[in-house]
């Protein structure tokens, strides 16, 4: 077991780990908190020292586009009905829902959150009071995986901690856990104090899952393996903020600047020649106040104002903005067209999201088998059933805008398509017996031909007239209307085939 001096050492050093240095800055990013927030303008002095300008406009407003973009791909991937994980087997399908509901499918929103703005995050196990697993987000920030050798592929420890709460004084209350295959130990720690144990929980150490019986008497096992899992963002584990960083930062830097500009030159200079007066100050006060100056006889004044050149600013923003969407494998919804919106230049703007979020996709179906399993040999200890991973498939029916005109008008194709088969399949009932004309008609329709062929005539031949009816009941009189006389034709040569 590790020591408190060891849990300590490790804490220090996965704080300092470039992997988590990097992640903290995508973290910072999706919370709004730019490089932008700390700068600074500077000037050299007559004595040529560098000064720090205190007077000079110096706004500085970070753009969120990376927050922007993140939750986009989370919503994106999650869209649909929102029932990912999904079985043939009606009790199975049962069960998962059990375990697999919106409390699960909201800590799946903050993985996939976590893992696109940080580039890993993790998920861990624990039993709840009926005694079932149930998953929860672990932020990544505060999981250390412990190996004996760096070169061993599984962890020995998984070390997690978390902020509880902040007392007074700004002092904050560190809870930590350790743990193994077995078991979890729990220590506590206060500011920069000693890590301690902490004896505030009942059991410590304590097993995975813990049970109490009929008696009230409670009994404990674990898993047999560290209940943590790790979802990346590709191989390297590197936010999503990497290839836009530097292209919004560009931008956070010349929207400021235009800001200032716009800040710094809001007055007019006022240049004046023969000025009536001793006090400078006068003059100033009585062109804001009264709005006029005396000056001599041959004296004037002239206004001067400075032209910004805006133009250059605002096409350097607008390259960024389209840098950003592009690089950031988003959908950029203020992006302006030529007003011919059709579904499929819809599917063309989500085309970059969708390739980006395929990538994502087949990293969550390898983590979601993972969380599956571990359910599955619970389902089959205590239903005594033996489900297996085959029996589980994922559905990601992503949701994506269309034109409601277009839409309308591929149902009108499908309906005219529709009744153009079934005009074909009706021309055919004097070649084809009944059965295969009305099977054929049901398919087309989407009519589960079970719930009807029991309607059939009994004795065909003696009752033709039937058979047209049961055509008409299946058949919309828009979508499969015949003349009568080709019909009664129809029906007749149907019951002599």
């Amino acid at each position: 077991m590790l020591s408190v001096e060891e849990i300590q050492k490790l804490i220090e050093e996965d704080a300092s780990s470039e992997r988590k240095r990097f992640a903290r800055v995508g973290e910072r990013y999706y919370n709004g908190e730019h490089d932008i927030l700390n700068y600074q303008i500077y000037y050299y002095d007559a004595d040529g020292k560098l000064q720090l300008d205190r007077f000079k406009s110096n706004i500085r407003i970070s753009h969120p586009f990376f927050t922007e973009l993140v939750d986009q791909q989370v919503q994106y991937m999650l869209s649909g009905d929102g029932n990912i994980i999904r079985s043939d087997i009606p009790e199975l399908q049962t069960e998962l829902d059990d375990y697999f509901n919106d409390d699960f499918y909201s800590e799946i929103y903050e993985l996939l959150t976590g893992t696109i703005s940080k580039g890993f995050e993790y998920m861990y196990a624990f039993t709840d009071k009926e005694g079932r697993t149930r998953f929860e987000c672990a932020d990544s920030m505060g999981v250390i995986e412990v190996r004996a050798k760096d070169t061993d592929d599984g962890c020995e420890y998984f070390i997690y901690w978390y902020v509880d709460r902040i007392e007074k004084g700004q002092k904050k209350i560190k809870r930590i856990q350790v743990w193994d295959d077995k078991n979890v130990y729990f220590y506590v720690q206060s500011g920069e104090g000693k890590i301690l144990k902490d004896d505030s929980e009942e059991s410590n150490p304590r097993p995975h899952t813990v049970f109490t019986d009929l008696k009230g008497k409670k009994y404990g096992k674990g898993f047999g393996f560290i209940p943590f899992w790790c979802l990346s963002n590709g191989k390297k584990q590197v936010s999503g903020l990497k290839p836009i960083k530097d292209l919004m930062d560009d931008y956070d830097l010349m929207a400021c600047s235009l800001s200032n500009n716009l800040q710094d030159f809001t007055d007019a200079l006022y240049v004046v020649a023969g000025f009536q007066g001793n006090n400078l100050d006068e003059m100033i006060q009585n062109i804001k106040s009264k709005k006029h100056i005396g000056v001599e006889k041959e004296g004037t004044v002239d206004i001067k104002t400075v032209d910004i050149p805006y133009q250059a600013r605002q096409a350097k923003l607008e390259l960024d903005e389209k840098g950003i969407y592009r690089f950031g494998m988003g959908f950029n919804s203020a992006q302006s067209g030529d007003g011919n919106i059709t579904n499929i230049v819809i599917k063309s703007r989500y085309a970059l999201l969708d390739l980006k979020c395929n990538k994502l996709e087949i990293r969550l179906k390898q983590f979601l088998r993972k969380l599956i399993k571990v359910v599955l040999n619970e389902v089959n200890e205590r239903e005594g059933t033996d489900y297996q991973m085959k029996d589980v498939f994922f559905v990601f029916d992503r949701e994506v805008m269309t034109n409601a005109k277009d839409n309308a008008e591929i149902e009108k194709l499908d309906a005219e398509k529709q009744q153009i088969l079934i005009e074909t399949i009706l021309s055919l009932s004097n070649i084809l017996d009944t059965e295969t004309v009305l099977q054929t008609i049901c398919e087309i329709l989407d009519i589960d031909y079970e719930e009807i062929k029991n309607k059939l005539p009994k004795d065909e031949s003696k009752d033709p007239d039937h058979v047209r009816d049961i055509l008409d009941e299946i058949v919309p009189e828009d979508e499969g209307d015949v003349e009568d006389d080709q019909g009664a034709k129809g029906s007749a040569a149907i019951s002599t085939a």
